[in-house]
């Protein structure tokens, strides 16, 4: 298969090793490399492209600049079998979270319900990344983040941003593909307004103000001075919804791992929380699946609105990306090749070739 000038596709595990290669030689020791690589291009697959290998010139520089630490392990705060917290010690978030994750896959079994929250991670990239970690296992998984350092959402009905846009993810296994949920507290991402802003483009809508509290559609309201803020889901209308939601998350992530706001940091990072529920321990595993698989089809089978062509439940469309770049190729976000070029000069390692080059 030969690339047009305008869809240059990479093999997965060249995308892969390029991006452990990177990391490796930026010094991160142990699995973090291939962890943080597979994390990234994962989102890629997802088709969650601010979040992906995007992310990874940020995360070098950040090693370089020793913002992000390359060795090491967490800090075991508390461990009650069921409930764990870590202190993150400023340790890769990818590979943090994909750890916490699978030790609470591993304890689940056990305790029914498993939690874990860590504290002064570094940023984690795309959250539904993780979900299939459990729900390939047939457990629901629900992973939470927010950053401390950083406001750029406010409350409904104020205009001074005191939030991140607090993301929060839940994976629910069915009898066939899972449902993987991945939204925010905030109509939209600090990521994907500062893609607009660097293309000249707009929102969709209204979804920011600006800093005397008008909604605007200019994603460069976001960076004057003063700033403007993103607005909570559901818009200058309907937001106090979204408000509620981000106080959940940061009750959550800060408030549980015992950091945040109230410390005052300064540095890039991230407070996370990691649940993971085995349904065995309640009705069987069976039988929720059952439940969510009807449920999932009902969904599916709902007669379409005028305009739209057919009911997709969340995932859907990421699974189906996924599974296209599985056996044709990434398509990378216009950009991420050349950012990605510094580093490998200046860490020696040698880009993937495009399919067909």
């Amino acid at each position: 298969m030969s690339n047009t000038s305008s869809e240059i596709r990479y093999q997965v595990r060249d995308l892969i090793e390029y991006a452990t290669a990177l990391f490796a030689a930026a010094g991160c020791d142990g699995d973090k490399p291939a962890a943080i690589a597979a994390g990234l291009v994962e989102a890629d697959l997802l088709g969650h492209t601010t979040h992906g290998l995007q992310l990874a010139p940020t995360y070098l520089g950040e090693l370089e600049s020793g913002g992000m630490i390359p060795r090491g392990e967490p800090e075991v705060v508390a461990d009650r079998g069921a409930t764990v917290t870590w202190d993150g010690r400023r340790l890769p978030g990818v590979w943090l979270t994909a750890k916490a994750v699978d030790l609470a896959v591993e304890r689940a079994p056990t305790y029914g319900v498993a939690t874990i929250v860590i504290r002064r991670s570094h940023h984690i990239g795309c959250l539904a990344a993780f979900l299939q970690r459990a729900t390939d296992r047939g457990l629901m998984i629900t992973i939470a983040s927010s950053d401390p350092a950083v406001a750029s959402v406010a409350p409904f009905g104020g205009r001074k941003a005191v939030f991140t846009p607090d993301p929060f993810a839940v994976g629910i296994p069915t009898d066939a593909d899972p449902i993987l949920i991945d939204i925010s507290a905030s109509i939209t991402t600090n990521g994907m307004a500062g893609r607009l802003r660097r293309e000249g483009k707009t929102f969709p809508g209204a979804w920011a103000l600006d800093a005397a509290g008008a909604p605007t559609d200019d994603p460069n309201a976001l960076f004057s001075d003063p700033p403007g803020s993103l607005l909570p889901l559901g818009g200058a209308e309907y937001g106090h919804k979204g408000f509620g939601l981000a106080l959940m998350v940061e009750a959550l992530t800060q408030g549980l791992s015992g950091f945040g706001r109230a410390e005052a940091p300064t540095q890039w990072g991230a407070s996370v929380f990691v649940q993971v529920i085995d349904p065995t321990a309640f009705g069987g595993r069976d039988a929720f699946q059952h439940e969510t698989g009807w449920l999932a089809n009902a969904c599916r089978d709902s007669p379409p609105v005028p305009g739209v062509d057919a009911v997709r439940v969340p995932g859907q469309r990421g699974l189906a990306h996924k599974k296209r770049a599985l056996a044709e190729g990434v398509v990378l976000y216009p950009g991420i090749a050349d950012a990605l070029a510094p580093h490998a000069t200046r860490l020696r390692v040698t880009p993937p070739r495009p399919i067909g080059a």
